[in-house]
């Protein structure tokens, strides 16, 4: 059984920063991609960052380029998102996802396996 749990959230300072983790079992993730997803209240939830865990190749939302970094521990089966340089337009759930073979999906639909989400809330 899949299963992944998201940490690492909660109310951080416009400017500061927080790291997610993804802790992840039941998957062989050198066929995954794995990614980051928010959803902010009334919007669609939308792509941020995604890892190819075997290459360990990394896509970003031009929103947070530059800001956010993605990042696995093949040890740990754990995918991280440190988050810097916080504004409140980030302020959201983040979901970690993954998706079952090798190109990489900004769409919510193509993929798999999803947490429970860890609440971000950046304030002014």
């Amino acid at each position: 059984q899949v299963q992944l749990v998201e940490s690492g959230g909660g109310l951080v300072q416009a400017g500061g920063s927080l790291r997610l983790s993804c802790a992840a079992s039941g998957l062989t993730f050198s066929n995954y991609v794995m990614g980051w997803f928010r959803q902010a209240p009334g919007k669609e939830r939308e792509f941020v960052a995604a890892i190819r865990w075997s290459s360990g190749r990394t896509y970003y939302a031009d929103s947070v380029k530059g800001r956010f970094t993605i990042s696995r521990d093949n040890v740990k089966n754990t995918m991280y998102l440190q988050m810097n340089s916080l504004k409140p337009e980030d302020t959201a759930v983040y979901y970690c996802a993954g998706r079952l073979g090798s190109y990489y999906s900004t769409s919510v639909n193509e993929y798999d396996y999803w947490g429970q989400g860890t609440q971000v809330t950046v304030s002014s």
